[in-house]
């Protein structure tokens, strides 16, 4: 058996303290922005990549769209799967890996937000995988919505800093912090409590990207429009110039 990475073994007991973490708080007015999107089209079919505990997926759910969300992490199905039942609404959840999703050509819209999957493989060519994976799961002409950890933000900014001000109620700590030039992967020690009390250790990798790969990731997917915008908490808006303050960018493609 293959040796579990950082974000496999933190989302193994860790939904219920993830639904608490202050960048989950801005689920209503992203879902508001999505809609805007594909105006309001209650028709299309949407796809959740790295869904965790469910919030988007549920909340478009609610508000009559058709959403399968996709996850590696079955506990974190698990939850999303309880909630959607407490709200007595229907999403198809369903336990896999981004990088090998069992789609062709059949949803309208994917959505992949706060870092679902995507900046938290162990390489580049992993996250390639994802981006190619979800575009063979899209119609023709179609949108692509995802948020990417910003790569101007760490040559202006301590991530560390900024990381340690979001912190919700777990009370993580970082430590050993390293940004690599060469790479644009963040490297940290964190430490935090998991939904039982006990504490989790991880060895954190995360990779940032400049606007001007993801352009390029994506036209060579063929994409015929990318664009890219500041992500702001819980109001994702075009008016909203990327720039070195934000953390994450919000990139909006067109097939």
């Amino acid at each position: 058996m293959s040796k579990k990475q950082w974000y496999e073994k933190l989302f193994d007991n860790y939904a219920t303290k993830y639904d608490q973490e202050p960048y989950t708080r801005g689920t209503a007015g992203e879902c508001d922005s999505i809609e805007k999107e594909i105006n309001f089209d209650k028709s299309l079919k949407i796809l959740d990549v790295g869904c965790g505990t469910g919030r988007h997926a549920i909340e478009l759910a609610r508000r009559g769209y058709s959403v399968t969300g996709i996850d590696l992490s079955e506990s974190m199905l698990r939850r999303a799967r309880e909630k959607a039942r407490k709200d007595n609404v229907q999403v198809n959840f369903i336990q896999g890996d981004a990088r090998a999703l069992p789609f062709e050509g059949e949803f309208d819209l994917a959505i992949m937000l706060c870092e679902g999957g995507f900046s938290l493989m162990e390489t580049d060519e992993m996250n390639f995988e994802i981006l190619r994976s979800v575009t063979r799961a899209l119609k023709p002409r179609r949108k692509f919505i995802f948020t990417a950890l910003n790569g101007l933000f760490p040559l202006f900014h301590s991530v560390k800093e900024f990381l340690e001000t979001r912190r919700g109620e777990n009370r993580a700590v970082f430590g050993g912090h390293t940004f690599d030039l060469m790479t644009f992967r963040d490297h940290s020690h964190l430490t935090l409590e998991d939904d039982d009390g006990q504490p989790i250790e991880l060895e954190v990798n995360e990779r940032y990207y400049v606007p001007s790969e993801i352009t390029w990731l994506l036209k060579s997917l063929g994409y015929s429009k990318v664009e890219i915008f500041g992500a702001r908490l819980g109001a994702y808006s075009r008016e909203d110039s990327l720039t070195t303050e934000d953390f994450e960018m919000l990139v909006i493609a067109e097939k």
